[in-house]
Parts: structure tokens; sequence; C-alpha cells
């Protein structure tokens, strides 16, 4: 029998669909229920590509014993993080402050006030490791509401009005400088692994957005020590498990601090900020290793995770099923020397063995290997021939494996960083029908998520879009995609877009002293209003908005939103020196302020050359128009007053109210963007 959820949208949702729980989708009617019951709400978030969350659904929540007790003392509800950030993100803060730690499956328990009391992550079946089972965990809490419920009221009360007491300082109004950029940089120089790349020990995360930092610091300040960080990491996430050697694209993280053997999930988020990041370390360095990285992490996400809609899929589960019909964690990319044996034969197997790092022993379980480049053959030896030929025979033979499965929804914010970086990539390697698969993306977002409001939807599925509203990431990432788009294509449609979209974000999301939330001012009302500054996997909302408030400043000359951008800015000032590892994206926008930005205006062609070279231009954050005649001029306010000199395309850059002579020379605005 189908509980609630059948009727949702959400894959994470409808996967539990069938459990014997009866859950309730987050609601008022679920809290009501819980209210007219007199039982507390347990509150179960997770996501649909998290192994960990399957596990726990299959132990406990499709185990009849554990439902029936569920039922008979609490509400049951179920939320799906990456529709529901804000729920998330406002218990995990709970989670974290109670625990010192967090992740998924998160396991909370509420009044019917929604007021929290009493939390934890996984739990198993049975007591081991120290942590009780699921169900001594539910029979303690039952307890404590039946026996001491003015305890539990106390300690809930307690906990919200902790939340609710904890303030973001800024450390003063002034906005990041030279100083604290040069000390984020010292300190991600103290921090940084010199054998392995990356940052922190197992298990390890791509760094995307302290990479961008990097790069655009080196662009800015010539620092050598920032580009050699940037390549170093890249180069050895390339080299690594984490990045697929067969298909392209990389999995979520590495689950030891070498690369070597990852958790196996890939999400669009990754996809999309490493693409742009490697073709970004290509526009800085001319690497061969970067170009192929950005193109076929590109191409990884319009094959596997492009929808019918022309939008792109949130995710691929970390499992699937073996050739013994079990489901497990990493059967679609593992390989055995007798698999190579099978698919290569003999000779064509050894080599396939010492070149990706396949052993007898294995680097994963039973046997089994994470394929990574154990060796690289130099460009054009006979080597690299045989090694193009034994992946490409590998990729044939892994198709026919079972796939792992796709969670089809779309998320706004994770497409518009996938819109930014197929648009970039394809401008930089003449590659049209990536830009074209960004387009339909941000077309798709219009129809969809913005409606006729301008109003962002969260998430759609299969063309629908979905109930949950925008929050500030998907207002920032959004703008970020579809001010790429307008650089790259020349349509003025997608400037005036992102600007529908910053106006709500001053409207709706911009509080006291520059401060952003990151839910809008008539959203639902949780326990507390989020707000962090510090990315996670993504850019925070806080400073992507901040990144596109300011590019769209520039396109544009608004004083409203360069003001905001700046009040924006002010919290990395706080927090860039003392946690630049979780401020990427904030010091990188902040490069881009203390650059300028530059303002491209190419009178010409787009796509032309003059076009293409203010592309690739490395100044931090430079904005491009691009177009000829009066309609382009009437799009892009750069373009106005922007005569051909000569009658020849030509090219005008402007920073902090300063304009170059005007130049019809490639090689000249190329050296005046740091190209």
């Amino acid at each position: 029998m189908a509980n609630r959820l059948a009727q949702t949208t959400s894959p994470y949702l409808l996967q539990h669909a069938g459990n014997p729980v009866d859950w309730w989708p987050w609601s008022p009617e679920a809290f009501e229920e819980a209210r007219r019951r007199g039982v507390p709400v347990l509150l179960s978030v997770g996501y649909a590509s998290c192994h960990w969350c399957h596990v726990m659904a299959h132990e406990s929540f499709e185990d009849a014993a554990v439902a029936d007790y569920l039922n008979a003392h609490f509400v049951p509800v179920k939320v799906d993080r990456e529709e529901r950030p804000d729920v998330d993100a406002v218990y995990m803060e709970a989670v974290q402050a109670a625990t010192g730690q967090g992740g998924w499956p998160m396991t909370v328990f509420l009044t019917a006030d929604a007021e929290p009391f009493y939390f934890g992550t996984y739990f198993p079946p049975e007591p081991r490791h120290g942590m009780p089972s699921f169900l001594q965990v539910l029979e303690g809490v039952v307890a404590a509401w039946t026996d001491r419920r003015e305890e539990v009221a106390e300690v809930a009360g307690r906990i919200v009005r902790d939340l609710a007491g904890r303030s973001l300082a800024h450390g003063g109004a002034g906005l990041p400088g030279e100083p604290e950029l040069a000390q984020a940089l010292l300190r991600l120089t103290r921090e940084y692994d010199e054998r392995h790349g990356g940052y922190g020990g197992a298990p390890k995360f791509p760094p995307s957005m302290v990479i961008e930092f990097l790069l655009r610091h080196h662009a800015r300040t010539g620092a050598d020590g920032a580009l050699e960080m940037a390549a170093g990491t890249c180069a050895a996430m390339a080299r690594g498990g984490i990045y697929d050697q067969l298909g392209g694209g990389f999995a979520r993280y590495s689950v030891d601090r070498e690369w070597v053997v990852p958790h196996f999930e890939k999400m669009l988020y990754d996809n999309a900020l490493l693409c742009r990041v490697y073709a970004h370390l290509w526009r800085a360095t001319g690497s061969d290793l970067a170009r192929r990285v950005a193109l076929e992490t590109a191409d990884f996400m319009v094959r596997e995770l492009r929808t019918a809609e022309g939008g792109f899929a949130s995710a691929l589960d970390a499992d699937s099923e073996d050739a013994r019909g079990r489901h497990v964690e990493g059967a679609f990319y593992v390989w055995t020397p007798a698999q190579l044996r099978e698919v290569l034969g003999e000779e064509d197997a050894d080599f396939a063995a010492g070149y990706f790092g396949v052993t007898e022993e294995g680097t994963f379980e039973e046997g089994s290997s994470v394929l990574r480049l154990a060796r690289t053959p130099g460009e054009g030896d006979a080597d690299a021939a045989r090694a193009a030929d034994v992946r490409a025979r590998l990729f044939a033979a892994r198709e026919r494996r079972a796939r792992p499965e796709r969670d089809d929804k779309i998320v706004a914010a994770w497409n518009g960083l996938a819109i930014a970086a197929l648009a970039e990539t394809g401008a930089y390697f003449d590659r049209p029908d990536l830009v074209e698969r960004a387009t339909e993306a941000a077309d798709l977002l219009v129809r969809v998520h913005m409606g006729d409001t301008a109003r962002l939807c969260r998430t759609s599925k299969d063309g629908r879009a979905g109930d949950n509203s925008g929050v500030l990431e998907d207002y920032g990432d959004v703008a970020e995609g579809f001010l790429a788009l307008a650089s790259v294509t020349g349509e003025g449609a997608w400037l005036e877009f992102a600007g529908f979209l910053l106006d709500i974000v001053l409207e709706r999301f911009t509080g006291a002293n520059g401060q952003l939330y990151d839910t809008a001012d008539d959203a639902e009302q949780l326990i507390r209003r989020p707000q962090d500054p510090t990315d996670s996997a993504t850019p925070a909302g806080w400073t992507a908005a901040a990144g596109a408030l300011l590019s769209y400043a520039a396109h544009t000359g608004s004083e409203a939103h360069r003001t905001a951008a700046e009040g924006a800015l002010a919290i990395v000032g706080a927090l860039g020196p003392k946690a630049p590892r979780f401020t990427g994206w904030g010091l990188a926008v902040a490069e881009a302020l203390l650059d300028g930005p530059r303002e491209v205006a190419v009178a010409g062609p787009v796509a032309g050359e003059l076009h293409r070279t203010a592309l690739l231009g490395r100044a931090p954050g430079a904005v491009v128009a691009a177009g000829e005649g009066p309609e382009a001029a009437a799009e892009f306010p750069l373009l106005a007053h922007r005569p051909l000199v000569g009658g020849e395309p030509t090219a005008y850059v402007c920073r902090r109210f300063v304009c170059d002579a005007p130049t019809t020379d490639a090689a000249d605005l190329a050296v005046r963007l740091g190209g």
C-alpha cells in the first residue's frame, strides 16, 4: 500500500512511497496531525543518490516492526534536501550545534511546533560501534516524550532560542581588500596537501570554488603559488579514481586523501563546477589535460544527465546491480584483471592493468579496482594510441552493464551552474553544440521555473514545476548562468532575465547592512530564517548572488546592484582570511571586485576573433558584450555609443569609470585582458 509520498514528484520521496512507514511530506497538515494526536514528529532528511539513505531505508523503513512502532508513536515526515534546502539547512545547523557533526540521512525529532529536541544521522538496525539501534532511539524518545514532556519542551525551546540568537558578525563593514585576500592565500598555502593536491584528509572533496579563487588571484597578481595549487589539485583529481577515466565526469568525493577510491555518486553540481574550473585552468595555462577533462566532463553531462526537456538531471546513484544481481556501490565503474581480460584479451589487458592501476588485490572491494591514471604516455607516442583504443573498448563494454539510477529532477541552481560551464566551454573550444545545450537548459528554466512572475521555483520534473520556492542559491546561480550565456551568445534577452531575478534578490532576500538570507521574506517561516555565507558542495547563495549582482552592475551601470554586491561581500572580508576553504566563491568574487571588474564591449560579429579573444581574457570576473548595430546596443548597455573604428570590429575595455582607447587588434585586446 502506498503512503502519502506517492502523490509527490520528488524521486527521493517516491523511493519511499511503498514503505510500510506512513510518511507525510513536509506540510502544515503533518504538524497539525502531530498536535491532534499528541505525538512528536520524526523528520528524516536525505536525497535520492545518498548511499546511506538507501541503507537506512532498507534496514529500518522497510521493516514492518519498525514501521508499526513509528506509525503508532510518531508522525513521520520525509524531506528531500535537494527540494527543500531551507528545511535541511535549519535542522542541520541544529544537528551540528548539538552533536558537532552532521550528514545524511539526517534524523531529527520535533515537537508539533517544529522545534527540534533530539538529533542524529544514520542509525543501524542493531546496536553497533557504540551506536544504539534505530528502534532503541525511537523507544528512548517515546519514553522521554511520555515521562518528561516538560523537559523535552524546555530543551526544544532552548535550542530554538540558541539558533535564533546566532548572528553573523561582519567583523567590520569594510570590503575585502588586498590584505584579506593575501591572508586567505597564505592560509590555503599552509593547508595545501603538497603530495596529493587539494585540502584536508579523508574524505577529500573537490575544492572547485577555491580553485576559481586561486586562478583569479593568479590572473590579477601573478602569484605563482596560487596557480601551482590550482594546477596541482586539478592534475591529481584528473589522474585519480574520483574522475571517471572511461566516461568523463567526477564522483562526489574521494574516501581517501589520494583521490583513489571515490564515493561513486555523480552530482550535476560537482560536474558543472569542475567543467568550468578545468576550462578556466586551460584558459590560464593551455594545459592539454585541462582541455580534455573540461570537454569530457561537458560531454558526460550532456550524454548522461540531460533530460528530454533539455535540462540536466540532479545525480546518478552510487549503487547499481553487479554481475551477480546484487545492488552494490560502484558496480558500474570498477574492474578486476579478469574482467579486463574478458574484454581486451591477454596482452591489452596487461597493458590496461598497468595503465589504469588495476591489481589482483584491488583498490576497492572484493579484488576490484577503480580506474585511475597510474601512468600517462606522452602525446603522440604508440602508447597514447593504444590507451585511447583500450579506453574506447572498455567504455563500450561498460555500457552493457546495469546502469546506476538517475535522479531526474531539475534543480534550478545546479542547472544555472551547468549553463555557465557549457556556454563557456563551448565558446573556448569551438563547440557550438555545447552552447546550444546550455541555451536549451536556460529556455527550460525560463519556461517552467520562472513562469509569468520571474519568481523561481526550486525544482521541476518531466516539464512540470515543483511546489517549492526557489532559494537564494537558485537566484544567484541561475543569474550567473544567464549572464555567462549572454556574454557567449550576444543575446541580450539573457541579460534581461538575469536582471529580473536579481531585482527579486534586492527586493526579497536582502536584510540590513548588506546581509542576504537564503529564503525570501515571503517564504514559509521556519524556526529560523536561514542564512549562510559559506560554501558547501556549491557556492553559498549569499556569494553566488553577490557575484551575479556585481556582473550585472558591470553590464548595466546599475548603482543599486553594485551597492548590494559590495554590501554582501563585507562578510568575505571577515571570513575569508579565517576560513578560505569554505569561502572560495566569495574570495573569487572579491578578486573580480578588486579588478573592477573590467567591462568589455565588442562592436562586431558574435563569435568573431575579437569576441573570442574577449571571452578568453583572464581578468577576474570580466563581463563581455558583443554584437552589431542598434538592436545589439539596445539590449547591451555596454554597446551603446561604441562605433566601429575604420569599419573594423572594435573592442572597448573599461573599468572603474575609465576606458582604454578602442582597439581592432586581437593581440592587443588579449594583453589588456591578461591573455
